[in-house]
């Protein structure tokens, strides 16, 4: 199962040993993808699955909401849009409680694992400044290198903002631009003027270069990590 949808609990079937199966071939190929240093998609849905089971078992109204309704019998009569729960309190819960129950040290199992990795893998990544810094940081040029290759792949980069459980988190959208062979005479510093003279509504751009000393998955690990690096380093100079 290359996918854990996001109301997986409460979805068809509600039978313990039908959802830990679900979970479990689910969990099988998120290792898979692990073993091969690939991160994503998996780790931040690990991430949302795991939230996901701990509010639901810290909140019991929340396993009712996600179940569908009906419109009741009485409701017609009365004329209002009142709502039956499809769920039996006493039998279904437990067994929601039981799948939970034996859920969320899985999830969180395969999340330390995930998680392990990324701190791997961004302990394997330097980032610097390419010529000065702008005082502008949130929309640049992004460079990433995975030494010995001589390539580097040039990305623009902006910065967004969004607000989540009252606070504002920052986001960050990227723009594959083209890959180049730094040389001698195709320095870092000589591909940022060239992006410059051609791109004149970012005159003074910050830009920034992510190396990496192994060589990752770079769709799957080292560009979403790259990503983070960058916003960590932006948060640090605005």
């Amino acid at each position: 199962m290359d996918e854990l949808k996001s109301n997986w609990l409460t979805d068809g079937l509600i039978d313990f040993e039908f959802k830990k199966y679900q979970l479990l071939a689910y969990l099988q190929k998120v290792k898979e993808s692990f073993g091969r240093v690939e991160l994503y998609p998996f780790l931040s849905d690990l991430v949302f699955h795991y939230r996901n089971l701990r509010s639901i078992s810290e909140n019991k109204e929340i396993i009712q909401d996600a179940f569908p309704k009906e419109i009741s019998t009485e409701s017609l009569k009365n004329l209002e849009l009142s709502y039956r729960k499809i769920i039996n309190d006493d039998v279904v819960m437990r067994e929601i409680e039981d799948i939970i129950s034996f859920s969320i040290p899985q999830v969180k199992s395969s999340l330390d694992e995930g998680s392990f990795i990324y701190e791997y893998v961004e302990s394997q990544c330097e980032i610097s400044p390419v010529g000065l810094t702008s005082l502008y940081a949130n929309e640049g040029y992004l460079f990433i290198s995975q030494p010995p290759q001589k390539e580097a792949e040039v990305f623009r980069y902006q910065v967004t903002f969004f607000q989540q459980s009252n606070e504002t988190m920052r986001g960050i959208h990227t723009q594959h631009m083209f890959t180049t062979e730094r040389s001698i005479n195709n320095t870092y510093e000589g591909i940022k003027l060239k992006l410059i003279k051609e791109f004149t509504d970012l005159p003074n751009p910050s830009t920034y270069l992510i190396t990496s000393k192994l060589k990752f998955p770079f769709n799957q690990t080292l560009m979403p990590v790259a990503k983070r690096i960058l916003v960590k380093q932006i948060t640090k100079v605005a």
